[in-house]
């Protein structure tokens, strides 16, 4: 008689109290309700009576397509915990309202395998790692050599189908490398929720991917680590100095660091007499090893007229002899 008066009350209260879950069975045998927030924040919840309830608490089972096991297994041990605090009292309904309350604490429920990933296998000794668990917030600070980058990635309510969130912190790498570091990151997060324009026709339908991970790697090992150890492929130097106070933020000067398009970096003393010595037909290649990508970068648009190009070298080099042999000629 206890089960069916809990199990009335529940039909008559269930909508009241959990007006965004199903209630989908509620029989002596089994009662299952489905308790959603988002598409990828959906568990169901399988209750059965045992023997002696409710002095002896309800045997819980929670399934999801978009949850992990590791997830479920967690929720599933604090809900047992939970149940031993209302033996005695009807706790179906308790129980229910006991996992919404979760989904809805912890934005993280739809990223946990990429969130443990960050930990274990992206943030080092030397970086600090913050998470602000009801906010969906990651703070990370990466460190390499004596450069750092801090970033703020958010989780939003509807993760994945909605991109991560990125904001950049206290950071000491050069503005315009930041700039494109930054621009490379949203572009990623992009490309992981929107649809290409132009879709190959073998392609599957597109659905949305996450872009936690992705984006945190892109930061933390393409952008600052790989960056800060990364020689110009001409001279052979550090692209960036040992002390980032040394950086040279002056656009047109010798040392300043170029980025060109395959991602290289170059002094620019380096690139800009590379880009104008011969050979130009078929354009200039990028000179490090194994990468043959051409060169492109806003400060050097070359011609598609090889002879052109090699017209404009040889007066060039003319003029700086004729300089030579006046300055020769004057004793100067």
């Amino acid at each position: 008689m206890a089960v069916d008066t809990e199990l009335a009350s529940l039909r008559e209260d269930f909508r009241s109290r959990l007006p965004e879950a199903e209630l989908i069975t509620c029989h002596p045998s089994m009662v299952l309700a489905r308790i959603s927030r988002t598409k990828y924040k959906d568990i169901r919840v399988g209750i059965q009576f045992p023997k002696g309830y409710p002095e002896v608490p309800l045997l819980v089972e929670l399934k999801s397509k978009t949850v992990t096991e590791k997830v479920l297994d967690n929720v599933t041990k604090l809900c047992d915990e939970e149940l031993k605090k209302w033996r005695g009292k009807q706790q179906i309904l308790s129980l229910l309202l006991f996992v919404k309350q979760f989904i809805d604490d912890n934005p993280f429920i739809a990223c946990s395998d990429e969130v443990t990933y960050i930990k274990k296998e992206l943030i080092g000794e030397q970086d600090d790692l913050k998470l602000k668990q009801r906010a969906g917030v990651v703070n990370m600070t990466i460190r390499e050599c004596r450069y750092f980058l801090s970033a703020k990635l958010s989780v939003p309510d509807n993760y994945p189908s909605d991109a991560v969130r990125i904001e950049i912190g206290e950071c000491n790498v050069p503005p315009d490398l930041l700039a494109v570091f930054v621009g490379q990151a949203q572009e990623l997060a992009r490309r992981c929720v929107t649809p290409p324009i132009k879709p190959r026709p073998k392609d599957p339908p597109f659905t949305p991917s996450p872009s936690l991970q992705t984006v945190a790697c892109l930061l933390a090992n393409d952008c600052l680590r790989h960056c800060v150890k990364q020689k110009c492929h001409l001279c052979g130097k550090l692209a960036l100095p040992d002390n980032p106070k040394e950086v040279v933020l002056d656009t047109d000067a010798d040392m300043h660091v170029e980025r060109i398009y395959c991602g290289h970096l170059f002094h620019f003393k380096c690139l800009d007499s590379f880009i104008k010595t011969p050979p130009f037909k078929g354009g200039k290649i990028c000179p490090a090893p194994q990468c043959s990508k051409r060169i492109y970068h806003d400060k050097w648009v070359t011609t598609k007229n090889t002879k052109l190009a090699e017209d404009r070298w040889a007066h060039e080099e003319a003029r700086k002899r004729e300089v030579s042999e006046v300055v020769d000629f004057l004793g100067l």
